[in-house]
């Protein structure tokens, strides 16, 4: 029986390069664990970077044929991916090993600090990384198990979605879409906003209201409708809209370029990123950073020398006069503000999506069309690749090309090009000096390489 960290020391994970589990895997090894992992990544005589950073970590990585899996392994940890038909857990149940879903170990992990666990459809990874900065920027040396690697840790060779601090505090990420987010008991919980993504409203808001309910403190969004109901007292929350103010209320917003400025609370505030659902991010951690004591001078000397974190608005660089930006965004309302960020930066944009999973493109298709509709300039394009299939059953019954013809019939400017390959040959008599061409798409570990030989040919 597993009910704490304490109860292991020999960890395996079944799954270990996925950045939910590199995460838990890197975190365990940094607090003294013997940590060990499998993954179908690993092929004999093949480079694989994330390998490559676990073993410098002193995680020791095998083939997923169950080898690693030995006697003194006494505890396996699955993501919600790994089925119990796969080997190496039947393996582990031979060997009478407990067995832990990811969420579960996280729970743990949780469990042994004063953790800050952040909420919501979108913003998550940005505003956990923020509030780790500001955290370490005020000497209290937090830890993080992220989403998402931040830049200031993968500068330091690292996988960059985990850091070990000797502090009391840790950030994780509290993700709605598979519940486990109702699992954790945090310190302080931090719900940034809600929008149909991976359920309906109802469900996220039943979800969320949990979520409430397991936390000590509870820190929420005043200028999102759908959290207003949830709030523990104004005076706790942060806000954007002036109209529906805060104990913690962001004013006077100026985008210049990739830089944004703001007011809190009569501090000012500057990021070297774009976007207001950046400033939202911001003024979240700010809020749940100043209750915990830091003071809003410190909060803003951090966030000004904040490096962000990975595809998440990645500036590859301008070349030919054509900003070239790299984005996560992919349901419906992170899209629509990844485009919006970028519009102050040139007349003209034009964005590339490429969609993931069939089931969940059907079940976004209406709310995909209503939120790019609204937010394209009439000189703006949005293109969009075939939906990325990871395997398995999913029925093929939506194509991207349905997404792009609903545009059309608005008079949007969207294009379909099946084979994103043939992307940039395609798209290259529309670009134009001073433009922005934006890369937008998840869950599909090959878009990094895709959004770098873009840059290349360019």
């Amino acid at each position: 029986m597993i009910s704490s960290i304490h109860d292991f020391k020999n960890p395996f994970f079944i799954g270990v390069a996925g950045t939910g589990m590199s995460a838990l895997a890197q975190y365990l090894g940094g607090i003294g664990k013997n940590v060990s992992g499998s993954d179908r990544f690993f092929v004999p005589g093949v480079y694989n970077e994330t390998k490559e950073k676990l073993e410098a970590e002193g995680i020791r990585c095998f083939v997923q044929n169950g080898e690693g899996i030995t006697a003194a392994t006494d505890l396996v940890v699955v993501s919600a991916a790994i089925e119990d038909t796969v080997a190496e857990v039947q393996k582990a149940k031979q060997l009478n090993i407990p067995i832990l879903r990811r969420s579960e170990l996280l729970a743990l992990i949780a469990a042994s600090k004063r953790t800050i666990a952040v909420g919501g459809t979108s913003g998550k990874s940005t505003t956990s990384a923020m509030l780790f900065d500001i955290l370490e920027k005020a000497g209290l040396e937090p830890s993080i198990i992220s989403g998402a690697g931040l830049i200031s840790i993968i500068r330091e060779g690292k996988i960059g979605n985990a850091k070990v601090g000797a502090g009391d505090f840790l950030v994780i990420e509290a993700d709605e879409s598979d519940g486990s987010i109702v699992q954790y008991k945090p310190e302080t919980g931090l719900l940034l906003n809600i929008d149909k993504d991976h359920q309906e409203i109802d469900e996220l808001l039943t979800i969320f209201a949990r979520f409430k309910s397991n936390s000590k403190k509870f820190v929420t969004n005043q200028s999102h409708p759908l959290t207003v109901p949830l709030s523990a007292g104004a005076a706790n929350d942060f806000s954007t809209d002036p109209g529906h103010p805060a104990g913690y209320t962001a004013v006077d917003f100026r985008q210049e370029g990739m830089a944004i400025r703001f007011m809190v609370n009569g501090q000012h505030f500057s990021l070297h990123l774009p976007g207001k659902h950046n400033m939202e991010n911001a003024v979240a951690a700010i809020a749940v950073a100043h209750q915990l004591g830091v003071d809003l001078p410190v909060c803003a000397t951090a966030l000004e020398s904040y490096e962000g974190i990975y595809r998440r608005h990645q500036v590859l660089g301008n070349k030919h006069g054509i900003w070239l930006i790299d984005d996560y965004a992919h349901n419906p309302v992170k899209c629509a503000a990844a485009i919006a960020a970028c519009q102050p930066v040139s007349p003209r944009l034009i964005a590339w999506f490429q969609p993931h999973g069939y089931k969940p493109t059907k079940f976004l298709r209406a709310d995909f069309v209503k939120e790019l509709a609204a937010v394209l300039r009439p000189g703006d394009e949005i293109w969009m690749s075939e939906i990325f299939y990871a395997g398995g059953t999913a029925v093929k019954d939506i194509s991207a090309n349905d997404l792009v013809n609903d545009l059309r019939a608005l008079g949007k400017s969207a294009f379909f090009v099946e084979d994103r390959n043939d992307f940039l040959a395609t798209v290259r008599p529309h670009l134009s000096d001073n433009c922005v061409l934006l890369l937008m798409g998840a869950r599909d570990p090959s878009l990094e390489q895709f959004a770098r030989q873009t840059w290349t040919d360019l």
